[in-house]
């Protein structure tokens, strides 16, 4: 099988680490909830950013790996780390802030539908039938959870506005890391960029939040930072960099689409919420846009 070829599926090594991500980024989306009920967003973000990133280096330290990235390397990770840690991080938790959990979740990965044809044109991919049906299923998953999302919209447009350009930026900064990769080891890359794309967040935190405010943030918020921290930060970052980077944007696209459906599931789970037939249904469309990429295709 050709390297063209691999690199249009999901390697059976990588498994774990699209399991794991999808269940830590899905609750994420409650937990981010939870959190910014009674933290500021940019004080929320600083600490995801701040700590995950702190956490990485000292793994980083303490295991004797490197930690330095060639000075010739800096202006692609600078570019980068705009537009999938500053703008992602600040457009999602303030369009958040506006739109329920499970909505956010679901405009947050149409990402495919950007980045699929943009890497077409962008990168010279090449579009098959396996690809087509994998879009076009789990486009389909996310477009039933939508209708009841519009159907029931209460008024919220800039929060959708923001989480869907959120999605664009998550798309643009994925294709640039294919096309301008950098040249370091992936532990090292995504803690230096999660602390270089947060310095725009740390500075919003100190002009415009009240860190006295913190004193009064009850336990469930104080756990849900916590969360985000270990577990959405210092090790999904890395597993989604590690994916990014070892397959097609394509494969990595349609791979991120169960992310949404866990999101909605455990809003409903938290919240109390109860999934109906909808729900059901948009979980078997994107189930079958995963195995496009998951399962390997026939010679």
């Amino acid at each position: 099988m050709s390297l063209d070829q691999r690199a249009d599926g999901l390697p059976r090594h990588l498994w774990w680490v699209l399991a794991g991500i999808t269940l830590v980024w899905g609750f994420n989306w409650t937990a981010m909830k939870v959190a910014i009920s009674e933290i500021a967003p940019f004080t929320f973000r600083t600490f995801c950013l701040a700590a995950g990133a702190g956490v990485l280096f000292a793994v980083l330290k303490a295991t004797g790996q490197p930690l330095a990235i060639p000075r010739s390397q800096w202006r692609r990770l600078a570019l980068i780390a705009f537009f999938t840690i500053t703008c992602w991080n600040l457009l999602v938790v303030f369009g958040l802030r506006l739109i329920p959990s499970g909505r956010a979740a679901i405009l947050a990965y149409t990402m495919p539908a950007w980045a699929i044809p943009l890497s077409v044109w962008f990168l010279g991919e090449r579009m098959n039938r396996r690809k087509l049906l994998g879009l076009a299923l789990g486009m389909g998953g996310i477009a039933l959870l939508l209708v009841r999302e519009f159907t029931s919209f209460t008024g919220a447009p800039l929060g959708a506005l923001m989480v869907l350009g959120a999605a664009c930026t998550w798309a643009i900064g994925t294709l640039l890391q294919k096309k301008f990769p950098v040249q370091a080891p992936v532990a090292p890359l995504t803690a230096w960029l999660m602390l270089v794309g947060g310095a725009p967040i740390y500075v919003g935190a100190l002009l415009f939040d009240d860190f006295g405010a913190l004193r009064d943030v009850s336990l469930w918020p104080a756990l849900a930072v916590t969360y985000n921290v270990l577990f959405s930060f210092a090790w999904a970052h890395w597993a989604w960099i590690k994916l990014a980077t070892s397959v097609s944007v394509t494969t990595f696209s349609l791979s991120m689409l169960m992310t949404p459906v866990v999101g909605v599931l455990s809003g409903m789970l938290f919240l109390g919420e109860h999934p109906g037939a909808l729900e059901f249904s948009a979980l078997a469309l994107v189930l079958a846009s995963l195995a496009s990429v998951v399962i390997p295709a026939r010679r």
